[in-house]
């Protein structure tokens, strides 16, 4: 592959990881995948899939934040508990063994797909928001695995954050979109440290991912998070087949 088309793959899938992962999440599905596929060994694709999501977070709450929503203090408190899981996960990361990442990835990205055509979807009911007392600490004790499991390989995080916000705290898809992208922001820091520290990052790769992505979650961020939501999950249902495929196989 040409330097200039690398260039262009990076940046048109960054910003596709950046919308969808914005929308509900699972952009790293097609972003870890692509990294593998353009030669880095997976825990090094792994560390520098963090430099999309940590710029892409970062627009995605100012887009938010723009628009007035934001839930403060309730993200710190599980911010605080997700970057105690996501450094115990991120160090795992890096001393897994390549096969194995890619297979447990392989597995992971059929899981997520399996979600999305059969999981339910979740209704917006009006109900008033649970942020103190037992679903507090509900809440922090779940985002303590949340932090582990996406220190440890991010992809697919956004659903299961997406899942604990509504049915613990009564949360709105939106606001919940907007938590998420919050928290995302504060573990990928203390997470992506760890593969700095490591030297598990591609900084050029993970630049020009970052910039389609930062892109990507501005964009979304301020459109109507339902819009186009249909035809993003069919085009990656049918992407994460072939890349699980690729994975597990060859």
């Amino acid at each position: 592959m040409s330097a200039t088309l690398e260039i262009i793959v990076l940046v048109v899938i960054g910003f596709i990881t950046g919308a969808i992962n914005t929308i509900a999440g699972g952009g790293s599905l097609l972003s870890l995948p692509i990294l593998i596929f353009l030669g880095l060994p997976p825990n090094v694709a792994n560390g520098t899939n963090r430099v999309g999501i940590l710029f892409q977070s970062i627009s995605t709450t100012a887009g938010f934040k723009s628009k007035g929503i934001s839930e403060f203090p309730f993200s710190i408190y599980i911010s605080v508990s997700a970057i105690i899981g996501s450094v115990i996960g991120a160090q795992i990361a890096v001393d897994i063994k390549g096969e194995t990442f890619n297979k447990l990835l392989a597995i992971i990205m059929v899981l997520v797909v399996l979600y999305m055509v059969f999981g339910k979807k979740t209704k917006q009911l009006i109900t008033s928001e649970k942020t103190k007392g037992k679903y507090l600490w509900l809440s922090i004790i779940a985002f303590f695995f949340v932090g582990l499991y996406g220190g440890f390989i991010q992809a697919g995080v956004g659903f299961i954050m997406l899942l604990a916000l509504s049915s613990i705290n009564s949360f709105t898809l939106v606001k919940s979109n907007a938590i998420k992208v919050f928290v995302t922001l504060i573990f990928t820091i203390s997470s992506i440290a760890v593969f700095i520290i490591n030297d598990k990052v591609n900084w050029k790769y993970g630049l020009l991912l970052a910039i389609g992505s930062a892109l990507g979650g501005w964009i979304t961020s301020r459109w109507s998070v339902a819009k186009g939501d249909t035809l993003v999950k069919k085009i990656m249902i049918v992407m994460v087949v072939i890349m699980a495929i690729k994975l597990w196989f060859f």
